[in-house]
């Protein structure tokens, strides 16, 4: 690194290095993830690919499941052949709806050896959100579960959508309509996943095949505490497929490796340990407010009895990263990235010092250039939290980034002006290079590894007639990261009042996922506004904090549940 901590930051050390750049046709440097996933399936073909325990397989027969390379392989190539009976071609976009579920990845990789881009779904969005996914993606098929299929079909047809063929796969491939001619996605394509944003609509992010290797070229070179033996990993996540996470970081570091990808339904606090020993898991994936749960937890003689070496993630809660280390035996590595920075510029804290209870993610990769800028676009000075601006050393800046926002090459532009990706996150670097999460600077809401836009939040709840004004954002908590709290102006003829809080949030439930719902509400007399009359966000920031200190809220965290949002259902 060069210079002081300002600055523009570069790193000795060939841009070859980069994990994104691979010589085509080199060996070990597969051009698409299906020709990695064929080539680990020839060196590990008796090594497990997937594992489902038990305590997340309902759908098997409440049996654990496990498929070796060579099995799973078979089956790919089954699907694959029926995908191009039924006429799929290169280019096009099929959209899953099949959660966390072992046919997730036999249907993504036989649509990866075709040519074809796939787009999760996410069954926990409203119908409004599916229907603009599947509306802007162009989907030529969407492939579902049954069940799931059933619950959202009525909501997305009131949405008025031209709804593509839509196929059950419970029944394996037998039947596979035709697609319709859909959006053609481009050439390297891999995956359409969307993020929320601060606009309150979800932008689809493109992820190339070239993302998806580097992003797992990237986590199994990383070494220090994170270093991987092939074909020897047992990686556990219960993390969603319809996020970067899992899809693209562990996913792929697994078929490089040759490692078993442990796949849980979603995160079960009360038997995750026992799943954890079961599944002889080595490796953990975890969110901030998995070790936060964990910790809640009484003390078992068996807190050790694993053979986990190390857990991979990001959000710890300072007071819980050490606690949590001590007691369970194994590091928490922190990182950093986001969907569209994929292992561009990736960070990780797998070398000490590692600084825990700090927010600290590592140190910035060699393979990375980046500037820390304060809200005029200047270098901060050394220490001083700024905005952390992002690209790859070398030719090409967006090496390893995703390839753009779909339909949206303006905002894809705006991200990366000045020759910069501009993350949106508040950071500082320490004297030892080392970089500190210290806040958002969008208004997004992150609880439980969800993005939630605040603009989303609040044009549902400015829609009630009770509602004259509501301010929405993110306050601390201890369990999920952050939590939901709207700040209400009334309308004439109302009072604050407990009973209102909760009619406002049943209203709210009819078109918001449970995760989206406000976790507090407070009623103000009025909001901070700018002369223009637009929401000051810093200030709204700051009243919630006063008003959960002061316990002047109602709090309805332990109504968010499932079975309350019936959104995606009701639309």
């Amino acid at each position: 690194m060069s210079g002081g901590f300002s600055g523009v930051h570069t790193h000795d050390g060939s841009a070859a290095s980069h994990p994104a750049r691979c010589e085509e046709g080199a060996a070990g440097c597969p051009r698409a993830v299906r020709e990695a996933f064929d080539a680990a399936c020839s060196r590990y073909a008796d090594r497990p690919f997937l594992h489902i325990p038990q305590q997340a397989a309902a759908a098997y027969g409440n049996q654990p499941v496990e498929w070796s390379y060579g099995h799973a392989g078979q089956r790919i190539r089954e699907l694959e052949a029926a995908l191009r009976h039924a006429g799929l071609a290169r280019g096009q976009r099929v959209a899953l709806l099949l959660d966390n579920r072992a046919e997730f990845f036999l249907w993504w990789l036989a649509l990866n050896g075709i040519g074809a881009s796939v787009v999760p779904l996410n069954a926990e969005s409203s119908a409004a959100e599916l229907a603009h996914v599947l509306r802007d993606s162009g989907a030529a098929l969407v492939l579902a579960l049954a069940e799931r299929w059933q619950a959202l079909a009525p909501a997305l047809a009131a949405t008025g959508l031209a709804l593509p063929p839509v196929y059950s796969v419970d029944g394996g491939a037998a039947a596979l309509p035709a697609p319709r001619g859909g959006r053609t996605a481009a050439d390297d394509e891999c995956a359409l996943v969307y993020t929320s944003g601060s606009t309150g609509l979800p932008k689809g992010c493109m992820l190339s095949n070239a993302y998806m290797l580097a992003f797992g070229r990237w986590y199994i070179s990383l070494g220090g505490l994170c270093a991987l033996a092939p074909g020897a990993e047992r990686l556990i996540t219960p993390l969603p497929l319809v996020h970067m996470n899992a899809l693209a970081c562990s996913s792929m570091a697994m078929i490089l490796s040759g490692g078993c990808i442990v796949q849980l339904d979603r995160f079960h606090p009360n038997t995750w340990w026992q799943t954890v020993a079961q599944s002889g898991a080595t490796i953990v994936h975890y969110l901030g407010v998995m070790p936060a749960m964990l910790l809640q937890l009484p003390p078992q003689p068996g807190d050790q009895a694993h053979a986990v070496r190390f857990g991979f993630g990001a959000g710890a809660h300072p007071k819980h990263q050490a606690a949590f280390e001590a007691r369970f035996g194994f590091p928490l590595v922190e990182s950093w990235s986001m969907t569209e920075v994929g292992a561009g510029a990736a960070v990780a804290a797998n070398v000490e010092p590692r600084h825990p209870g700090l927010r600290c993610f590592g140190r910035p990769a060699p393979h990375m250039e980046y500037r820390i800028v304060d809200e005029h676009g200047s270098d901060v000075l050394p220490g001083a939290a700024g905005e952390l601006q992002v690209r790859a050393a070398g030719s090409d800046p967006r090496a390893g980034f995703f390839s753009g926002y779909a339909n949206q090459p303006e905002l894809t532009e705006a991200a990366w002006a000045g020759g910069y990706f501009h993350t949106g996150d508040i950071v500082r670097q320490g004297r030892d290079g080392s970089l500190y999460f210290v806040d958002r600077k969008k208004s997004i809401i992150r609880r439980s590894g969800e993005n939630i836009a605040s603009l989303e939040v609040e044009a549902v709840l400015n829609q009630l007639p009770m509602v004259h004004q509501v301010g929405v954002g993110p306050v601390d908590d201890e369990i999920r990261g952050e939590e939901v709290m709207a700040c209400i102006e009334l309308a004439p003829g109302h009072a604050p009042a407990h009973a209102l809080a909760l009619e406002i949030f049943a209203a709210a439930a009819q078109r918001l996922p449970y995760f989206k719902l406000p976790g507090y509400i407070a009623f103000v007399s009025e909001l901070p506004l700018t002369a223009s009359h637009k929401l000051q966000r810093g200030a709204l920031k700051e009243t919630m904090r006063a008003l959960v200190s002061e316990q002047a809220v109602f709090d309805l965290r332990a109504m968010k549940k499932r079975s309350v949002s019936g959104a995606a259902g009701r639309g």
